[in-house]
């Protein structure tokens, strides 16, 4: 277990410190919190809770996610670590020639091209199978409640949708995207802040997944309804491209920090880069640092290894580096002694902004949750399949047109993919799941609330209070307006091209739940959205 001070926060903060005996979901929206709750005191566990809790934020979240999106898990189940890869491949047709072709010089963000096969439906019926315990359409019920009687918008997300909307009423032009319209934004703009929102369309969809454990989706009648859809409007995923998907149980990546191991999901997620960016950091001099060499340590490794991530990660198939080579003690040291008292200037493209959901579980019997899922870019795609409420996600944007890159777009291939869960364990137990989720932020959210945790001794709450950066590229780095500003001056004197962002949006948003040592689980939630804990 952390040992930190429940007691002391030096943040601001409106949140507390939540502490529960018997189960405990933290979700960026109070209703799906609640959703996940309810599923643990019908008799299920913390992985029912989990899906339950996924599948409503589809319904109370779609700003971010969807019926469309991917997702990945860490789950703590059976007395050992599981990791699960629920992320689409392109579709087998495409090509770099082909989308060259349409005059294309890189992908685009909107429309067909970009979709790639969503991964999270098969995902959800996966991990209940595996691991969970109620029947998988019960997992739909509060989900399937929300869209059919309607629900009101909080704040946060209201927000996000408005901007959305303004964005989307802008670029999205085009019979493809009448849909998105008429679904997500019906009385011609986006709903307000309490306002009521439903679709039955989105209902109906869920009771047919529920029914089918996920096969309708795949195989069967929305399968069909996609395919049509695609082929109507010059896509290229087809049914076959459905019927084929299968998600992965793969196995997670660690590494040891402090008296803990870091634990991520491999690549096709970018994890591995918040476990090199750790890695880095082990190998510089362990004195004590001031507060302004300890965030330019941080910006520096993280830029080092967000840089190598972006150029080698992608489908694990077609890596042309082995993750391990890249986390061996030896490349982490070499990497290391690029680092000095100035900023320094690594190469890659601008980072894209993102849009993701992340939610963490547990339960009193031990098992725990990091789950995270994602459309990408806000609502995706801006494709919403016609009668069933499905936003197509658009992570085929992430894919290069260089064949010599190797994130190269092919065939039924996995995009170097930004959602990351994350993981904690201590002498082979478990301490508990976290993420920070937010496009490229997501590493960086990762490396800052452990380094709060394990470095610093901060509570999960503190941890997820405490002002943030950004590194956004070359020596580019956003903070929070409440980001201390003499440290930001002096970040400035080291070369650091420093600007004070008055959203907070683009700076992630988090979830924590740790088991203490008497088994009794503390929670931590986002300050930046309309975060909850659910507890009893």
């Amino acid at each position: 277990m952390i040992n930190y001070n429940p007691h002391y926060n030096p943040y601001p903060s409106r949140r507390s410190l939540v502490y529960a005996k018997n189960g405990m979901v933290a979700t960026s929206q109070p209703l799906a919190a609640q959703a996940g709750l309810e599923m643990m005191q019908a008799g299920g566990n913390a992985v029912d809770a989990a899906l339950a809790a996924a599948i409503a934020l589809t319904v109370v979240e779609p700003t971010s996610n969807g019926l469309g999106s991917d997702a990945f898990a860490l789950i703590w189940s059976q007395g050992k670590l599981h990791g699960l890869n629920a992320s689409g491949p392109s579709p087998r047709s495409i090509s770099i020639e082909k989308v060259k072709g349409e005059g294309y010089d890189r992908i685009p963000a909107w429309g067909w091209l970009p979709v790639t096969v969503p991964g999270a439906v098969g995902g959800w019926a996966s991990a209940s199978e595996k691991l969970g315990r109620l029947p998988f359409a019960r997992l739909f019920e509060p989900a399937h409640r929300f869209a059919e009687e309607g629900y009101p918008l909080s704040p946060v997300l209201a927000r996000a949708w408005a901007r959305a909307y303004r964005t989307y009423a802008e670029k999205l032009k085009g019979e493809e995207f009448r849909n998105w319209f008429s679904t997500f934004a019906p009385a011609g703009r986006a709903p307000y802040p309490g306002e009521i929102w439903n679709s039955q369309d989105m209902a109906e969809t869920l009771k047919q997944i529920a029914e089918s454990n996920g096969n309708s989706f795949y195989r069967g009648p929305l399968a069909q309804d996609i395919a049509s859809c695609s082929e109507k409007n010059g896509g290229y995923l087809t049914g076959e491209d459905l019927a084929e998907f299968e998600p992965r149980w793969v196995e997670p990546l660690g590494m040891d920090y402090g008296r803990y191991r870091v634990w991520e999901i491999p690549p096709n997620g970018q994890g591995m880069v918040a476990l090199m960016a750790l890695g880095i950091l082990k190998h510089l001099p362990p004195e004590e640092v001031s507060p302004a060499e300890f965030f330019h340590r941080e910006i520096e490794a993280l830029k080092l290894a967000l840089t190598d991530g972006m150029a080698q990660i992608t489908d694990p198939g077609k890596m042309k580096v082995a993750p391990e080579e890249l986390l061996s003690s030896k490349y982490c040291e070499e990497r290391a002694r690029l680092i000095g008292s100035r900023a320094l200037t690594p190469s890659p493209g601008q980072p894209p902004s993102g849009g993701t959901v992340y939610l963490a579980a547990a339960d009193g019997e031990g098992n725990m949750v990091s789950f995270i899922q994602s459309n990408f870019m806000g609502f995706g795609s801006g494709v919403v399949i016609p009668g069933t409420g499905i936003s197509m996600q658009n992570r085929g944007f992430s894919f290069r047109l260089d064949p010599e890159h190797p994130n190269a777009l092919e065939g039924e291939k996995k995009t170097f993919h930004t959602i990351i869960p994350g993981f904690l364990t201590r002498d082979n137990q478990p301490v508990g799941p976290f993420g920070v989720m937010g496009g490229y932020m997501q590493t960086q959210g990762h490396l800052q609330v452990l380094r709060k945790m394990i470095d610093q001794n901060l509570s999960p709450q503190a941890a997820l209070d405490a002002p943030r950066w950004q590194w956004l590229e070359g020596k580019k780095v956003a903070v929070e307006k409440n980001f201390p500003e003499h440290l930001a001056l002096e970040l400035a004197d080291r070369g650091h091209q420093v600007e004070v962002k008055l959203e907070s949006g683009s700076f992630g948003r988090g979830q924590i739940i740790l088991r203490e040592r008497n088994g009794v689980l503390a929670g931590g939630t986002e300050p930046r959205t309309d975060s909850h804990i659910a507890s009893y």
